[in-house]
Order: structure tokens, then C-alpha cells, then sequence
């Protein structure tokens, strides 16, 4: 019961009619799509037909969502396509079983938070560059060209483009042209009617009247498309092909999952609704585990049409498995008119696709940053591009997590404090420490951010550089410290050391639990002392008091503490200590 909970709670025959209406519609959508996608991907288009029934009623069962649509996606189509061309269509469906256990992994060990932690000039290089690769792959189908080959590389696809532009048919242009209009208009003047379904549907009956057999077409090149269900098929997979293709599988699931959080995140904010992203993963997983076994290839959530699933009025997961159900009755009866659509009628399709999912506004709104982010989006989208996703995200991700380092090595503020005099509580403050107004015998420190690795070597030499003469005691106000990692771990360590082994006192004040308790388990705590820890500067300040040299005082003039007064002149057995600047 906890598993429908929220999904069907008080459902009722009136949403069961709104989801019919929204899965039909969906439906409609993904027919074209599912097609295109597949013949992108390099695979025949039944395959993407499949993958929409199986994996779209799967995931809308399965997942964490209840308006997420899934199927083929463009976002795979260079991926897919690269898997066939080096390892061929039997081994991506062992790669899309593998992937889909890796998904079930993810979301069993609850990684579906991670998604935030992938900066945003990432994955908009990433997408930007898929749509380029999406887009340039169609001019071929566009114009008409014969002859072509092709390759895993974008450069290379380019160059075979360029060598077989002279065989244009004007035709086929027409053809595509007719079917882009349409495409681009149809929303304008019916808004309820898929512009893509429209354009080719328009564009498939001129070429049968006027271009038969002049024309190609699905079924010219791909042949007849059977209409009936597909049939189960396992796969023969070897640990020697489960070897080669683990990092193949890794870059769908790592895609998949991105894609399809995103979708939901997406659908989110459309609906002021909260998915599931662990069981989101796990329901991507399973629909990718099974979809193999009846020739599908990799699905995840599909962005685009989950928003017109919710646009036209979904109410429950139902819509997604009735656009399955939707997909699969339109292969039963018209599979065999499919056969006479032009590939240049599915070229459009996939060129406004790719327009679609660039993400230009963002990708132009980054690029003139002139950040690090910028940077960081101009090598994702060109190694996306250029070379393979998965150069492109690791490489983006590791400059953008250097840049993260810098800028947190930034935030890290060591400044050295005394009381203020001029004020009521005596608040420590930078700025009254002079060169005349600083205590030869007791420092104080305000450490502002974190001690990790990109930070931790600052925080040591700022503190061990400053220390000329050493003090007797040093105080550190470690209230605005979140935590320290490792690295940060030893350069405090060394901190630690070198001041006590010259002999001064260390004093810690206004430490964080969290912090506390790190101390504690790496041992520091022990070694500064554990009743050397105090909760206001205050009382620091008392006790660092009771550790000074009183012969050192005699005719300091400094005054850097309230007490200073009467230590100058040889008379602290009259201080009565009361320390009120408890500044936290």
C-alpha cells in the first residue's frame, strides 16, 4: 500500500477519463519520436516503438513520479548510435540490461540526491552539445543524400557530409521543408494538434501522390514493420562482452538517471508536487533490465513529453501506461503505412528536437558570465561534441570542482582580533588590532569557513606566519567553521604541534558539534585538551589570562585586554577576573 501511496490516493472514474485523454495525446507524440529516435540511434524503428511501449507503461508504474513519461530520448541518440557503430545492436541491448541494473543499484543506495551536485554549466554543455550532434546528423536525411556512412565521431560525420553534398535531391528537400512548416506551424494555428504527427503524416501522402519510389523512405531503407507484439529474445552475453561494455553501460546509466531526475524535477514545478527520486531510479532500472529482452533500447524520462502529459490534464501514472498502451495499438493496425514515411519527413522531427533541448537561453546566459561556469560549459560542450560524453562530463565536472576548491579557498577568512574597548561588551573585532594595541602574550584568531583541501593551507600559514613572536596562548574562534575534512584535518594537526611544542597554550572557543565531533574521533581534541574548549571567547579570554608571564606585562603598553591596565604596573593579584566579553 506504501508504494501507491500518494500516486492513486482517492482516484476516481473522472481521473481515469482525464488520464485517457492526456495518455492518448502523449501517445500521439511519442509514435513519431519513438521512430526517429531509433533511426537516429542507428537501430531499425520498430526497436524505439517497443522501448516506448514497455519502458513508457514500466516507468510510469515503476518510477517515482507520477506524471513522468519515459521512452527513447534524444539525449541517447549519440551515445546509441556510438555503441552500435563499435560494438553492434546485440551488445547495446546487454548494455541497456546493464545500465538498468546499475539504475536499480543507484536508487537501492539512495544516490538520487546526487543529481544536485552536477553543476548546472555541465549539464547544459552536455545537452547543448548532444542537440549539435542530434541536429548535424539530419542534414544528410534533410537533403536527401546517398551514399553516406556513418561514424562515431562528429568530425567525421561532418566531413561525410561535406564530400556527398553535390547528390542533394531537391526533392527530398521539399519533402523536409513541407514537413518543417507544418511542424512549426501547426502548434500556431491548432495548438491541441502534435505539430510532428501533422508533419509527417501531410508529408508522407504528397510523396506517396506525387514522389513514389523517388523519395526514401522507412520502408525503402529499413524495410516492412511488423505489426504485431515483439518477441521475447535473451541476449548472449559472456563476461568478456559484460567487460567491454561496462563503460558503455555506465554512461546510459549515468545519462539515463540525469535525464530522467530532471524530467521529474521538471514535472515538479509544473504540478507543486515531490517525486521519488531513489525509486525513480529503480524504476528506470527495471524498464531499462526488461525492455532488452524484446529488442528496446535504452529509455529514460522524456522531459517533453511529460510536460504535454501534464498539460493536457494527467492526473495519475495511469496517463503513462494508457500512452503505452496507445503506442502499442497504433503498431497493431497501422504498422504497415509506416513503411511509406520519408526519412526526410522524420529529419525535421529531430532537427526542432535537438532546437529544443540546446538550452540556448542558458547556454548565451552562461556564456556571458565570463565565470568559471563559462569556462567550465564551453569544455563540456566541446568535448561533448568533439569527442564523447563521457571525456566531456568527467573533464567538466573535474574543472568545476577545482573552480568549487578556489572559490571556497576564497571564503576562507583568518583574521586576527582583540576586544573593542570603545564598546559596552568589549565584541572582538579586526580592527583594532595595531601595530601599538596588540598582546605580545595571548593572540586571537577568527577563522571564518571551511578547512578542506583547497583551503587548509591558507588557514595553516596564516596562522603559523603571524605568530613572530610566539605567543603564550592562542586562542582560535572556530564558531563560523562547518567542518574540516582530511587534508584540513592535518594541516591543523600541524598547527596543533608547532605551537605546543614551543610551548604556548591552545584554546578552542565557539565550536560547532558537528566539527566537535571530528575533533573528537581523529583524536585533536585529546591532544589540544579537552577542558581547553570553551563556548564564548570570553571565558577564553579569563582562563588565557591565568596562563601569562606577569613579568612580561610590566610596563606593556599595549592594553589590549581591560586587565592590561593594572598588569603594566606590577599589580595583578588586584585583577579580579571577570571576563564579560563573552563574544560567541
Amino acid at each position: 500500500m506504501g508504494f501507491w501511496s500518494g500516486r492513486f490516493e482517492g482516484y476516481s472514474f473522472n481521473h481515469f477519463k482525464k488520464d485517457v485523454l492526456s495518455g492518448t495525446i502523449v501517445g500521439i507524440v511519442a509514435v513519431p519520436l519513438a521512430m526517429s529516435f531509433a533511426i537516429a540511434s542507428g537501430v531499425k524503428p520498430e526497436y524505439g516503438i517497443y522501448t516506448a511501449i514497455i519502458a513508457g507503461i514500466l516507468i510510469s508504474l515503476l518510477g517515482g513520479s507520477k506524471y513522468q513519461i519515459g521512452g527513447p530520448t534524444g539525449a541517447f541518440v549519440p551515445i546509441l548510435l556510438g555503441i552500435v557503430l563499435v560494438y553492434g545492436y546485440e551488445n547495446l541491448l546487454i548494455a541497456g540490461l546493464m545500465a538498468g541494473i546499475m539504475l536499480v543499484l543507484m536508487g537501492v543506495f539512495k544516490l538520487g540526491s546526487l543529481i544536485k551536485f552536477i553543476p548546472r554549466p555541465v549539464t547544459v554543455g552536455f545537452t547543448a552539445g548532444i542537440a549539435v550532434i542530434i541536429f548535424t546528423g539530419q542534414i544528410g536525411n534533410f537533403l536527401g543524400l546517398t551514399g553516406l556512412e556513418q561514424h562515431e565521431y562528429f568530425l567525421a560525420n561532418v566531413k561525410e557530409i561535406a564530400t556527398h553534398l553535390d547528390a542533394f535531391q531537391l526533392k527530398s528537400i521539399f519533402i523536409a521543408g513541407l514537413s518543417l512548416a507544418l511542424i512549426l506551424v501547426t502548434p500556431k494555428v491548432a495548438p491541441k494538434m502534435p505539430g510532428a504527427l501533422v508533419g509527417i503524416i501531410v508529408s508522407a501522402v504528397v510523396t506517396a501522390l506525387f514522389f513514389n519510389g523517388q523519395v526514401a523512405t522507412i520502408g525503402s531503407t529499413y524495410g516492412a514493420i511488423p505489426n504485431t507484439l515483439p518477441e521475447f529474445h535473451i541476449p548472449e552475453m559472456t563476461w568478456d562482452r559484460i567487460y567491454v561494455l561496462l563503460g558503455p553501460a555506465f554512461v546510459i546509466a549515468m545519462l539515463g538517471g540525469i535525464e530522467s531526475l530532471l524530467s521529474a524535477v521538471v514535472a515538479d514545478g509544473m504540478t507543486n508536487s515531490k517525486h521519488n527520486s531513489n525509486r525513480e531510479l529503480i524504476g528506470q532500472g527495471i524498464a531499462n533490465m526488461v525492455t532488452p529482452f524484446f529488442g528496446g533500447i535504452p529509455a529514460t524520462g522524456a522531459i517533453a513529453r511529460t510536460a504535454t502529459n501534464i498539460r493536457s490534464g494527467a492526473t495519475s501514472p495511469m496517463s503513462g501506461v494508457i500512452h503505452g498502451v496507445f503506442v502499442l495499438l497504433t503498431l497493431l493496425v497501422l504498422a504497415p503505412y509506416a513503411v511509406h514515411i520519408p526519412l526526410a519527413s522524420l529529419a525535421p522531427v529531430l532537427m526542432v528536437v535537438a532546437w529544443n533541448m540546446s538550452e540556448r537561453h542558458h547556454f548565451a546566459h552562461i556564456l556571458k558570465l565570463k565565470s568559471g561556469d563559462s569556462l567550465v560549459l564551453v569544455t563540456t560542450f566541446l568535448l561533448t561534441v568533439l569527442t564523447s560524453l563521457t571525456l566531456a562530463v568527467e573533464i567538466g565536472l573535474g574543472i568545476a570542482m577545482v573552480l568549487f576548491a578556489k572559490r571556497m579557498s576564497d571564503i576562507l577568512v583568518v583574521t586576527k582580533v582583540l576586544p573593542d574597548h570603545n564598546t559596552k561588551q568589549g565584541k572582538v573585532v579586526p580592527h583594532v588590532v595595531t601595530d601599538t594595541h596588540d598582546c605580545p602574550q595571548i593572540s586571537i584568531y577568527t577563522i571564518e569557513g571551511p578547512l578542506f583541501f583547497g583551503a587548509a593551507q591558507t588557514f595553516e600559514r596564516a596562522i603559523l606566519s603571524s605568530l613572530h613572536p610566539k605567543p603564550k596562548v592562542l586562542i582560535l574562534r572556530m564558531r563560523k567553521v562547518p567542518f574540516i575534512d582530511t587534508t584540513g584535518e592535518e594541516y591543523f594537526r600541524n598547527v596543533v604541534r608547532s605551537f605546543q611544542t614551543s610551548g604556548g597554550t591552545l584554546f578552542m572557543t565557539g565550536v560547532h558539534p558537528t566539527l566537535q565531533a571530528i575533533l573528537d574521533a581523529n583524536g585533536l581534541a585529546k591532544k589540544i585538551g579537552k577542558d581547553h574548549f570553551f563556548y564564548n571567547t570570553g571565558d577564553a579570554i579569563e582562563e588565557a589570562i591565568r596562563h601569562i608571564q606577569y613579568e612580561q606585562c610590566l610596563g606593556c603598553k599595549h592594553f589590549a585586554f581591560r586587565e592590561c591596565t593594572k598588569l603594566s604596573i606590577g599589580e595583578p593579584s588586584e585583577i579580579k577576573i571577570n571576563y564579560v566579553e563573552a563574544i560567541n
